[in-house]
């Protein structure tokens, strides 16, 4: 009995506070508005609806600026709303497709800045969220060049007829052939070029320090290790580096990176850069005649000096700190190791050994175990090996 009549008081309490409080709080609508009022700017995007996406908000030069680019979709989802009466900031990923060339959506995190008028949420600002990259409109009015086996986007180019963008969609349609006559695994045999206006422009897009690559004339992102289903690959060129090179240089770098491309699905934390970067040179390089003293000068200098390398490079080697000479004797290292398992074993083989270690999950025992069901030979016996083809090609 006094149990139950505590009950009741407790109930009593509880039903008092509803009524006297008018129950529940009714949740906040604005969220719910902001979604909808994305899914039109994203609508008006594909559909290329100027007064549409206007309707949305600002700023109208971000829609200016995708006009050239062809898009398969875009969609925001709204992740987190913060409101302050008629003013509030949303956080949305963005996950979008270029048309022919994503299999599936790229996904970058952007802050909106958000305004109510007359019960109608707009758009006041959008940009990158914190720690997330710059995308290609964020610089300017990107400009869309097809090649047979590329697209070309570049900002910041003042030539009417796009003739330089124009030229990196010539030397990419090369590569592609170039690279699938080297790699025998399926890739989807295209690619997409970036071309910022500056160094700056290259450090935006992606999120780091534009000192980082200073004399690196293009860089490839994706996802490592991909399955069937990760999305295209972006070669992200510096226009500074890029373009001091000469005709031969350029091909070499774009075969390079789309080497990169070519091999993302077999390319995992288990493969050291050394196998990754001597890879894709030893394919840029590959027909073109050029001997290991012309393509190797630094290391040719070193070997002539008397220092051999000690052991293959790094990963750290592999990152610009400054010293040209150091970085230019990883990646010639890096490319003779792989023209040596071409050369002393087999093109096949060469192939064979970078699947054999991406298929580890973790670095540990990746290389050795390759080494030795591949190539049969283990890594002190390769290195050595290695040090010896040095002193023979460029001694």
């Amino acid at each position: 009995m006094a149990g139950r009549g505590r009950e009741s008081w407790v109930l009593g309490i509880c039903a008092a506070l509803l009524v006297g409080c008018g129950g529940p709080t009714a949740p906040d609508a604005a969220p719910a508005d902001v979604r909808r009022m994305l899914d039109r700017r994203a609508d008006a995007v594909l559909d290329r609806d100027a007064k549409d996406y206007r309707a949305t908000g600002r700023p109208a030069e971000a829609y200016d600026n995708l006009r050239d680019v062809p898009l398969q979709s875009w969609e925001y989802r709204l992740t987190a709303f913060e409101r302050h009466g008629a003013r509030a900031t949303a956080i949305a990923d963005l996950r979008y497709r270029i048309k022919g060339y994503d299999r599936e959506p790229l996904t970058t995190t952007r802050t909106l800045t958000l305004q109510e008028r007359d019960g109608r949420w707009y758009v006041a600002a959008e940009r990158p969220a914190k720690k997330a990259t710059q995308q290609l409109w964020d610089q300017g009015p990107v400009a869309a060049v097809r090649g047979a086996h590329s697209l070309v986007l570049g900002v910041g180019r003042d030539d009417e007829e796009g003739a330089v963008l124009r030229r990196y969609a010539e030397i990419a349609d090369r590569a592609v052939p170039r690279v699938r006559g080297a790699w025998p695994g399926k890739w989807p045999e295209r690619v997409v070029v970036l071309v910022p206006k500056s160094l700056d422009g290259m450090a935006g897009l992606l999120g780091s320090p534009a000192s980082g690559y200073q004399g690196i004339a293009a860089v490839t992102t994706g996802e490592a290790g991909g399955s069937g289903s990760a999305p295209a690959d972006r070669i992200i060129v510096n226009p500074e580096a890029y373009g001091a090179l000469g005709d031969f240089g350029k091909q070499v770098v774009l075969t390079h990176e789309t080497t990169h491309v070519a091999t993302r699905a077999h390319t995992s934390a288990a493969t050291p850069l050394w196998l990754s970067e001597g890879f894709a040179d030893w394919v840029g390089y590959r027909g073109t005649g050029r001997t290991a003293g012309q393509a190797a000068p630094e290391l040719r200098r070193a070997v002539q000096r008397e220092q051999l390398p000690a052991a293959l490079p790094e990963d750290d080697d592999f990152g610009f700190s400054g010293d040209a000479g150091k970085l230019a004797q990883a990646y010639e290292g890096a490319w003779l190791a792989c023209r040596m398992v071409a050369d002393q074993w087999s093109e096949a083989k060469l192939t064979a050994f970078y699947e054999a270690v991406g298929t580890h999950k973790k670095r540990p025992g990746a290389v050795e175990d390759a080494l030795r069901d591949v190539l049969d030979i283990s890594p002190e016996d390769f290195t050595a090996r290695w040090r010896t083809y040095l002193r023979a090609e460029l001694g």
